[in-house]
Order: C-alpha cells, then structure tokens, then sequence
C-alpha cells in the first residue's frame, strides 16, 4: 500500500507567516521563489475588500437616513444622525485613499438603497418607505445633504 502525504503550503498553514516570506522575497528581488498565485489571489482580494467596505457603509448610510426621514421616533434621530456623519466620514476617507473607488459608486450605491429598504421595512413594517430614493444619488448629495432637514426632507 502506499501511501501519500500531502503537506500543506506554507499559505494554508500559516498566513502571517507567509505574508512575511512573501515580503522578504519581494525586498530580496527573489522573484522566482515567490508564490505568486497566492500573492495574486491576495492582491485581488484586497481589491474586492474596499468594494465590500464600500457597499457596507453605503448601506448602513442609507439605511440610518431612510430611519431618520421616514421613522416617526424623535428620541432616535440623534444616533441615526451620528451614524450617517460617522459613515460619511469613513466613506470619504477610502475615497481620499482609493479614488478609483469612485468608478463604481453607481452600481454601488443602488444596490445599497436595495438592501437598506429591505432592512428597514423589515425592522419598521408600521412605516412607509418610497420604492426609490427621492433625492440625488450622486456622491456629493448622499455624503454631505442633510435630507432630513432640507425643504424636500422630511417626507412622513
């Protein structure tokens, strides 16, 4: 009989590890020794990580500002406005860090609306919410309007 041993990599064994082999070699131009499938798998998972941060906070930006326009709850306002400001600022701050981000805000941002509305219906199934969000989608308007306070806010 015989029999096999399989060996994990280094990658699968030890991720810290690897990641510091995988520095050395590249600060060492030791190119052929690097596990480059790996590094590549990791260097695009990165990428999709802001994308997931992004659509993350969208969605709870929305979700807290549909709450605020649209939820008849005073002594809740404050925290929901502390969180839109909080997300706001997390969200201009990965723009400053990776403005190409930037290029997928449109699809980005519908889709937040669509899963913000879900939330909240489910949570507050006593309140209207619209099928579609009633202000501007662009950038400027979702990170720094204050909807709730505007003359086309307020909607309850």
């Amino acid at each position: 009989m015989t029999q096999v041993i399989v060996s994990k990599s280094l990658y699968e064994s030890d991720f810290l590890l690897w990641t510091q082999d995988t520095i050395a070699k590249l600060k060492a131009r030791d190119f052929d020794h690097v596990d480059l499938d790996n590094l590549l798998e990791e260097i695009e998972a990165l990428g999709n990580s802001y994308r997931d941060e992004l659509e993350s906070r969208l969605e709870t930006l929305i979700e807290h500002c549909l709450k605020r326009l649209f939820v008849d709850m005073p002594q809740e306002f404050n925290g929901w406005e502390r969180t839109i400001r909080e997300q706001r600022r997390r969200i201009k701050r990965r723009f400053q860090k990776t403005p190409s981000l930037k290029t997928v805000w449109d699809e980005s941002v519908l889709e937040a609306f669509e899963f913000a509305l879900e939330t909240v219906r489910d949570d507050y199934p006593q309140y209207q919410f619209p099928d579609t969000w009633q202000f501007g989608l662009d950038i400027d308007s979702i990170l720094n309007q204050e909807f709730w306070t505007s003359s086309t806010g307020n909607l309850q």
